[in-house]
């Protein structure tokens, strides 16, 4: 009978394996080390890329600050160009207005029987001192103010009949007040201190 001595081959085997589990371990380990390196350059080199671009866009968004700083200013400019244009629109209406009216009284006086001493303005309120021939004249110029475009609300405060005898003549002192359509009242500015409160 012939005896076959087994161990020898049984720890060549063995030793075959745990020469192959080294292997698989030491070539996962450096799979795994390589692996680990390609991301750890490829992570790099996108945090370089994304740093660069950083860098860039920093470096556009200063000259979007100046750009932006220079449409506040313009804008500003603009405010104020706005702002005087309104208030030459305003005094060219009011030069205007004053000239309609000065038109519209004129027009509303009757001729050589009616004088006018003085005449102001204020608010929209139109105020007329002047001497008439009677008071019938002064009714008249009262009926042809209230059909003035922009004269409303003509109303007598007071008549003197007033005595010239050497010139042997009566006349009629009359004050008027009336009401203007081009004068408007300026709305009050608003208080900053109520906004706050609010």
């Amino acid at each position: 009978m012939i005896k076959i001595n087994l161990l020898p081959f049984r720890a060549a085997r063995k030793k075959e394996n745990i020469r192959r589990e080294v292997s698989i371990f030491l070539l996962t380990m450096v799979f795994l080390f390589v692996a680990g390196g390609y991301e750890y350059i490829s992570l790099n080199q996108n945090l370089n890329h994304l740093e660069n671009e950083e860098t860039r866009l920093r470096e556009e968004s200063k000259k979007y600050d100046t750009v932006l700083r220079e449409i506040a200013l313009l804008n500003k400019e603009i405010k104020i160009v706005e702002t005087r244009l309104e208030v030459i629109k305003g005094l060219e209406n009011d030069k205007t207005g004053a000239l309609q009216l000065l038109e519209e009284v004129a027009m509303a006086a009757p001729v050589e029987r009616l004088w006018l001493n003085s005449l102001s303005e204020s608010k929209g309120l139109l105020t007329l001192q002047g001497s008439a021939m009677d008071n019938n004249t002064v009714a008249s110029f009262m009926t042809s103010l209230g059909k003035a475009e922009h004269i409303t609300n003509v109303d007598l405060k007071s008549t003197q009949l007033q005595d010239f005898p050497q010139y042997k003549l009566k006349a009629s002192n009359f004050v008027l007040t009336c009401k203007t359509s081009f004068s408007k009242p300026k709305p009050e500015p608003e208080k900053k201190g109520a906004e706050k409160g609010k």
